[in-house]
């Protein structure tokens, strides 16, 4: 980490990452036994680094790459269910130039925003153990002090909101107390940032109706409007 000093060389070392031997094992064996829809393709395999715009004002925190979505593209929320959903969002909130994202190379860029997650590796039932979070946690602080032009974290899920605010806590801001609970729409400032809480677009969510378009585009509406100039 040491050699970290910008984004792209965090990148470099998330990639060449092995430090939790469970995850290495789900993430290679789901790139080498493949889905049935994707035999055809080379799938990624590994650990997956943070994608976007290295000037962003707007950072948004998810939970862990999907087996077949960036752990088969190599890119974060790309190539599954739930990156339909984030990509089509930032694009109506104008800070993509396309609604959708299939693989690294389809020429998708952010504006103004990074997409990225509290764990990089693939975890099986998309359930990381708390040691893993914790091995990963010194990735995501890097990249979170990289974004010197950070304003608003919108955290998709409880995990996502929950691993900025240990970030937040380690960094010595002063957070509010009691933490706030999560919930979907709600945001909270913290020194001269402001964290604006989504449920993940998860299928479990979205299939259900318990997250829906306009509800999430109304989360990118709020992030917007709390970014200063």
């Amino acid at each position: 980490m040491e050699s970290s000093t910008d984004l792209t060389g965090l990148a470099a070392a998330i990639v060449q990452c092995r430090k939790c031997p469970r995850l290495v094992v789900w993430r290679e064996k789901v790139a080498s036994q493949k889905r049935a829809s994707f035999v055809d393709e080379e799938y990624w395999g590994k650990a997956v680094p943070g994608f976007g715009d290295p000037d962003a004002r707007l950072l948004v925190v998810g939970l862990a790459p999907a087996a077949h979505g960036a752990n088969r593209t190599g890119r974060m929320f790309t190539g599954d269910r739930s990156g339909d959903w984030l990509y089509r969002a930032l694009h109506t909130a104008g800070f993509a130039n396309q609604p959708t994202s299939t693989d690294r190379n389809d020429g998708l860029v952010l504006a103004d925003a990074w997409v990225t997650s509290p764990v990089r590796c693939a975890p099986p039932d998309n359930k990381p153990l708390p040691t893993e979070r914790d091995a990963c946690a010194p990735y995501l602080a890097k990249e979170i002090e990289l974004l010197v032009n950070k304003q608003v974290i919108v955290c998709l899920g409880q995990y996502g909101f929950l691993a900025t605010w240990r970030f937040l806590t380690a960094q010595g801001y002063v957070m509010p107390k009691p933490r706030p609970k999560f919930a979907h729409g709600g945001s909270v400032a913290v020194s001269d940032l402001t964290i604006v809480m989504s449920y993940h677009p998860s299928q479990q969510n979205t299939f259900t109706g318990r997250l829906t378009e306009p509800m999430f585009d109304d989360v990118f509406a709020v992030a917007s409007a709390r970014l200063r100039v």
